[in-house]
């Protein structure tokens, strides 16, 4: 059965405007559906085939998205707040009828990949604990990082709350020196859970700082390098097919289970 929806609140929906102001455009012949000007605005119709024009603009159907931001520091990962900026502010109205949301949590001084969605699903699957989806993060950490610390990762840190992490693989890049006399080493980690400020307090348990915290990767959808800080893009096709794949598995194997 082919889906229906009011031409108002397909409009509106698609940020077009609020139901009173899409009833006016309707009203002054400013809309047109299957090349016929509208003359109801509560008309049904099937939003994913009939043609629907507003003021010469083509509407064009969605009921989910999928956006990349890079996020900026002093933002929260939140969809609202009463104090800070968050992630879903710096989306453009026509992103946000759709009510989405940012998949898991960077903090307010992080920096990096956030997949925002209104997807309740494959968000599920990409932050379920017993999924292990790997996360990948670029730090600057004050303090010589080293073999021992590599060691350490691999076999699990205990955290300040006695949580065990899992297994993380730790990448050790360039260091330098700063006065006085302090190392700043930059590291690469992988890790396959979300806790609450996970990288940070793993550090803390090995006696080191970070200073500085970027995420690049989650799952398959690695950052894109020509994405400014602050700014957002739809995923792309393949990295679209990418992600579902990761919820058709999940789902495959559920399905397995049952039968």
């Amino acid at each position: 059965m082919a889906k229906r929806m009011r031409l108002d609140k397909l409009l509106a929906n698609m940020g077009f405007g609020t139901r009173s102001e899409v009833r006016r455009a309707v009203k002054q012949g400013l809309v047109t559906v299957d090349s016929i000007r509208a003359k109801d605005s509560g008309q049904t119709l099937d939003p994913e085939t009939a043609v629907v024009v507003y003021n010469g603009e083509k509407v064009v159907y969605r009921d989910v998205i999928y956006l990349m931001l890079n996020k900026p520091q002093g933002v929260i990962s939140a969809t609202e707040d009463t104090r800070d900026r968050t992630v879903i502010d710096l989306l453009e109205p026509s992103d946000r009828v759709l009510e989405p949301f940012p998949v898991g949590r960077l903090d307010k001084d992080t920096e990096g990949l956030l997949l925002i969605t209104n997807d309740g699903q494959l968000a599920h699957e990409l932050l379920s604990p017993r999924k292990h989806v790997p996360k990948i993060y670029e730090a600057d950490v004050l303090g010589d990082v080293g073999e021992e610390d590599i060691q350490a990762f691999e076999a699990g840190v205990t955290l300040d709350d006695g949580y065990k992490t899992l297994p993380a693989r730790l990448v050790i890049g360039e260091k330098r020196t700063e006065e006085p006399s302090a190392v700043i080493s930059r590291i690469s980690l992988t890790i396959h859970e979300g806790k609450f400020h996970q990288v940070k307090r793993m550090f803390e348990a090995v006696g080191k700082k970070v200073v500085y915290l970027r995420r690049v990767a989650m799952g398959p959808l690695k950052i894109d390098p020509e994405l400014p800080l602050g700014s957002y893009r739809p995923l792309t096709e393949q990295e679209l097919d990418e992600l579902m794949a990761i919820r058709d598995e999940k789902q495959a194997a559920k399905t397995g289970k049952q039968d």
